[in-house]
């Protein structure tokens, strides 16, 4: 039997033993599905890594939607860079974001047969997929010492099989797989918080057209 695993205190056993010094920083790919939810992410994760903000999100169907998440996560990026003391000794190093291509034609082939399954579930299973792969594969080329998603800081995601096949992408691609639940600790808190603090647009829905077709039914 599978016992319930805590992937907090195992995120940061993993940061206890690393050094918080600039120059000695492993580099970590950090996918992000938005500005909101990275935003947390990046402030936590920022003393402990050189991160490179991946941007691939195939599921936003609409490209005028796509585009202003985009530069949301441009503008926040941005702005923590701004802050004082950014690339200086002992400070946080500067964050760098790499946008992958826009291909919802894959997200869409990907849902065929799938396109009335409910929220949460074997759809959105087979989108981490294909977005942590994509991260996988992009951080082996790259060569990043550790990959992993902010997409565990929502409440409506599934942390344990985004973790699940993380570590199954890790296995595959010899990257690292940085486990997380970010909406622990006050996590998911913290990012309204700072969405508030940097005015950041906060969509309802995933960015897919089904999502999308769900929230206007609420």
């Amino acid at each position: 039997m599978q016992t319930h695993r805590n992937y907090q205190k195992e995120l940061e056993k993993i940061l206890g033993t690393l050094e918080a010094v600039h120059d000695g920083m492993p580099r970590l790919l950090l996918h992000s599905c938005c500005a909101p939810c990275s935003s947390y992410c990046m402030e936590y994760l920022r003393k402990y890594f050189r991160i490179t903000v991946f941007y691939y999100n195939p599921n936003i169907t609409e490209q005028e939607e796509y585009r202003k998440r985009v530069q949301e996560e441009i503008r926040l990026i941005e702005a923590y860079n701004r802050q004082a003391g950014e690339g200086e000794p002992g400070g946080p190093a500067k964050i760098e974001i790499l946008e992958g291509d826009y291909e919802p034609s894959r997200f869409l082939d990907m849902a065929k047969g799938l396109e009335d399954c409910r929220e949460g579930g074997a759809r959105c299973f087979r989108c981490y997929a294909l977005r942590l792969r994509e991260s996988a594969e992009t951080a082996k080329k790259l060569g990043f010492d550790y990959f992993t998603t902010t997409l565990t800081i929502s409440p409506l995601k599934n942390a344990a099989k985004l973790n699940e096949i993380g570590e199954k992408l890790a296995g595959e691609y010899g990257v690292r797989w940085l486990p997380s639940d970010f909406k622990k600790r006050g996590g998911y808190q913290r990012s309204i918080e700072l969405s508030k603090e940097y005015d950041l647009y906060r969509q309802n829905y995933c960015g897919c057209v089904f999502s999308k077709r769900a929230a206007m039914k609420e």
